[in-house]
């Protein structure tokens, strides 16, 4: 039968470590590292969290409606099988190389350095406010996911992210394998020195967007204010509308309906290995 602790304050440096299989309901961790480092199976209720490192290699994590206070920062590292349900995370630095982590209905007003070198990562209605999102984390999915910071996802590998909002610059710079789908993204230079980075029925907004990319594809995408787009990138997109400026791309097919500036520089890029396609002729 599984221990049951139930509104307690607890306090001092590793108060429940190695737990097993123990339920804890409405209860506070104040004043004390490491409470419950190297525990397995646990399940976390109406609980604060409100010093550092409470959740430090553990494996079989479930938690419910449970708060994160600014000073639990760097929370939960090198931890695996762990959901996240109903959440407020206000402290930074958290989840860490981190493996099969999910994440639901949660909020991270001070996400700065946050997710990092995790692998096996679901979010789903998840809002985060911090630089550094999500860098070097492999095989995650975000559904609805808010996010406001720069350098998101920097280094991601096997990237879906799906009807999300995403104010972040230099998002997606050195990732991998990235699906952006019916989304909106603002920010400069997106995507830099990428591979494998596709777009569909996205808004984006950006200067310098999409260069140094190998293999760019964007389908039924808008481009709004978005200049000196796709500069030494090989690409396939298919936009609607137009394209205020578009620089040096090295490949690909460009269609748009309209593109303000052509920047083709002869000695830089090779002019026959990219096709332009203007829907109209006229703009």
């Amino acid at each position: 039968m599984s221990e049951v602790i139930r509104a307690r304050r607890l306090t001092g440096e590793r108060a429940l470590f190695m737990s097993r299989g123990v339920e804890v309901y409405d209860t506070i961790f104040d004043d004390g590292e490491s409470p419950l480092k190297e525990s397995r199976d646990v399940s976390l209720h109406n609980c604060m969290f409100k010093w550092k490192y409470p959740l430090w290699y553990c494996r079989g994590v479930r938690v419910f409606d449970c708060q994160w206070f600014e000073m639990a920062r760097a929370g939960v590292w090198y931890t695996q099988d762990m959901e996240v349900n109903r959440a407020v995370i206000e402290a930074p630095k958290n989840f860490r190389r981190c493996k099969s982590l999910t994440l639901r209905d949660v909020d991270m007003p001070n996400a700065a350095e946050t997710l990092w070198s995790c692998d096996d990562v679901t979010l789903e209605n998840v809002s985060a406010k911090g630089d550094y999102f999500a860098m070097n984390t492999e095989n995650i999915t975000a559904k609805n996911l808010r996010l406001v910071g720069n350098y998101s996802f920097d280094g991601g590998k096997n990237v879906v992210v799906e009807n999300s909002r995403l104010l972040s610059k230099d998002a997606f710079w050195n990732s991998e394998n990235v699906l952006v789908r019916d989304s909106f993204i603002s920010g400069e230079y997106l995507g830099w020195n990428s591979r494998n980075l596709t777009f569909e029925n996205c808004t984006v907004e950006s200067l310098q967007g999409m260069c140094y990319i190998e293999n760019l594809t964007m389908r039924n995408c808008k481009l709004l204010n978005t200049t000196l787009a796709f500069e030494y990138s090989s690409v396939e997109a298919d936009i609607v509308g137009g394209i205020d400026s578009v620089i040096n791309p090295t490949s690909g097919t460009i269609r748009a309906d309209y593109i303000g500036e052509l920047i083709i520089e002869k000695d830089k890029v090779d002019p026959g290995k990219t096709k332009i396609v203007l829907r109209d002729k006229g703009a």
